[in-house]
């Protein structure tokens, strides 16, 4: 039966419009990834978030998470775009859920009357990944993910950018490490310095803008000490404020040089990581600067990466000579390499190069980049790849979650002890920086709003103090953009100042916590459900630096967070038997 020729042109019209569709949704989709990558560099490395309402072509609100704790890309998308999100359609790149329990980005996109949601990826993160969806479409709100609902070619290079933008966030939870980068500069012929060892400047100044970009997008800056005694470097992200990683040098001997520039952690803190038992006296010695020493038993780099993921870091920049870099690409720690080619020859049979030896004896063994990219930067090339792929994380139907949602017998977390650290993580509203304001008394009669538990502790370091600049470094916390924001600055001026801090800040510390801890867990009833829910149950900070607050790496720290909840949940508990 063959059809007329109305009908075929019918059909193909039908066809041209739906790719037409297809062609318009991945570009929003692309375009919410573009958008959620300006949150990096501003705050401590987090999963990007990224909003765009639309109605047909037009773009009519956008939004990105500044930083965790802050106001939700849905949330800023729907104010920008005000009443004309009635019937519209938002487009996420990434599935909401940065601390379990909290609403307020899917709240906003309901009551703002959004008819549709297009995900680019589900979340990866086995707790988050797919509640966000079910809460939506139990709304009434329709949901399409890309790779599911929306199987198209127009849709690769959607869903593509929507992986990028979130690489370190997967490759984390695959693999249990943070997503790391190698980054150097060599010249033409393969050197990284000279036969001296000079190497100032190899690359031009526009490509050493571009390393402090990728250093404002990193956690932390890993350096060998043969770095430390050849460059004395900063490691600083020199951007004007904002985010600064931390500075993790790596070294066996720890011999290191009595004088360095990243022995100043006046600014931002430095860890030297070493051999057990190596150099106790100059460990005392970096102790007394503030920098802090963690021994291995066995320094390599695959544990210093289950370390730096035990202290919750998503991304880390390497920026080691040929000799760590070899062994932690051999580990299979690195996922990903940034290397500045300038157009110069210096030669040198002795001149280093930015791989050590790997033991390949065949060109076969060499190791093949994926995705290639190349950039020219000023006069030098920039070429950068993948040397393993990105992980697939599809989620295979039913989940964990899933299946405890149709059955609530099946309880995904068990066990006798809950740490919790990072927001993202399954207890993670226990944190203080979870995005969860406050009304808390201002000593004068009437309340002061913070923005979260951390905005409030950290302030109260220097209130009562007299003295203009510790009142202004009061404002200054309390103004904070987000919890990490607020952190900084009031262990920086903790620092720079101590001085400024109120004498009785060793004794009074643990009251200022327990008074913003009572007051979060009782003006938000989702967070008092979960808090009561845990009985039987330990529960830890998971912070291995912070032996007051955390539990430390090895269980030796004091937990004072994890007890200060569990005897808020104790006197919560006392209430509610009172009240039956």
């Amino acid at each position: 039966m063959s059809l007329s020729l109305g009908a075929t042109f019918s059909i193909m019209a039908c066809v041209s419009k739906h790719q037409q569709q297809h062609s318009l949704e991945a570009s929003h989709i692309r375009r919410a990834a573009e958008v959620a990558d300006k949150s990096a560099g501003f705050s401590a490395p987090h999963p990007n978030f990224g909003c765009v309402i639309a109605r047909g072509g037009n773009v009519v609100g956008e939004g990105f998470l500044y930083a965790q704790g802050t106001k939700p890309a849905e949330a800023q998308a729907v104010e920008a775009a005000g009443e004309l999100c009635k019937g519209a359609t938002a487009f996420l790149n990434l599935e909401p859920g940065d601390c379990h329990g909290d609403h307020t980005a899917l709240s906003a996109l309901i009551k703002a009357g959004i008819s549709r949601v297009v995900v680019g990826l589900r979340h990866p993160l086995q707790h988050l990944r797919g509640n966000a969806i079910r809460s939506l479409r139990s709304e009434g709100v329709q949901v399409d993910v890309l790779g599911e609902e929306l199987q198209s070619k127009l849709f690769e290079e959607a869903l593509k950018s929507c992986i990028l933008v979130n690489a370190p966030l997967l490759y984390r939870a695959a693999s249990r490490v943070p997503f790391s980068v190698l980054k150097y500069a060599m010249t033409l012929d393969g050197k990284i310095a000279c036969s001296s060892g000079h190497a100032s400047w190899i690359s031009s100044k526009l490509s050493r803008h571009r390393v402090f970009d990728l250093r404002g997008r990193s956690d932390a800056i890993i350096v060998g000490g043969n770095t430390v005694r050849r460059d004395d470097p900063r490691l600083t992200a020199r951007h004007g404020g904002g985010h600064c990683p931390v500075r993790i040098v790596m070294s066996q001997s720890l011999n290191l040089p009595e004088v360095a520039n990243l022995w100043d952690v006046s600014d931002v803190c430095t860890i030297v990581t070493t051999q057990r038992g190596a150099r106790k006296n100059f460990q005392k010695f970096l102790a007394s600067k503030d920098v802090e020493v963690v021994e291995f038993d066995i320094l390599n780099p695959r544990d210093v990466m289950e370390y730096c993921y035990d202290r919750g870091y998503l991304s880390i920049l390497w920026e080691c000579g040929g000799s760590l870099a070899a062994p932690a690409i051999a580990s299979g720690v690195i996922h990903k390499v940034f290397a500045f080619v300038a157009p110069k020859i210096i030669g040198g049979e002795k001149a280093p190069s930015p791989v050590g030896e790997l033991g390949m004896i065949e060109m076969s063994q060499a190791l093949d980049l994926i995705d290639v990219s190349f950039e020219q930067i000023g006069p030098d090339m920039l070429i950068s790849g993948y040397l393993q792929p990105i992980p697939d994380l599809s989620p295979v139907i039913p989940s964990v979650n899933e299946t405890s949602a149709i059955d609530p017998t099946i309880a995904p977390y068990e066990a006798r002890t809950i740490f919790f650290y990072k927001t993202w993580d399954p207890y993670g509203a226990f944190s203080n920086f979870s995005p969860h304001p406050l009304c808390m008394p201002d000593g004068d009669g009437g309340y002061a709003k913070w923005p979260s538990v951390e905005h409030y502790y950290q302030a109260h370091k220097f209130v009562g103090v007299h003295d203009p600049m510790a009142r202004d470094c009061v404002e200054q916390i309390k103004s904070a953009k987000c919890p990490e924001e607020a952190a900084r600055i009031g262990r920086s001026m903790q620092r720079k100042h101590p001085e400024l801090v109120r004498p009785d800040w060793h004794t009074s510390k643990i009251d200022v916590m327990y008074g913003a801890l009572k007051c979060k867990f009782s003006v938000y009833p989702h967070l008092n459900s979960m808090l009561l829910s845990t009985v039987g149950s330990v529960l830890v900070e998971a912070s291995p630096h912070d032996l007051f607050w955390g539990g430390g790496r090895e269980g030796e720290g004091l937990n004072y967070l994890g007890r200060l909840l569990m005897q808020l949940r104790s006197e919560f508990l006392g209430k509610t038997s009172t009240e039956e």
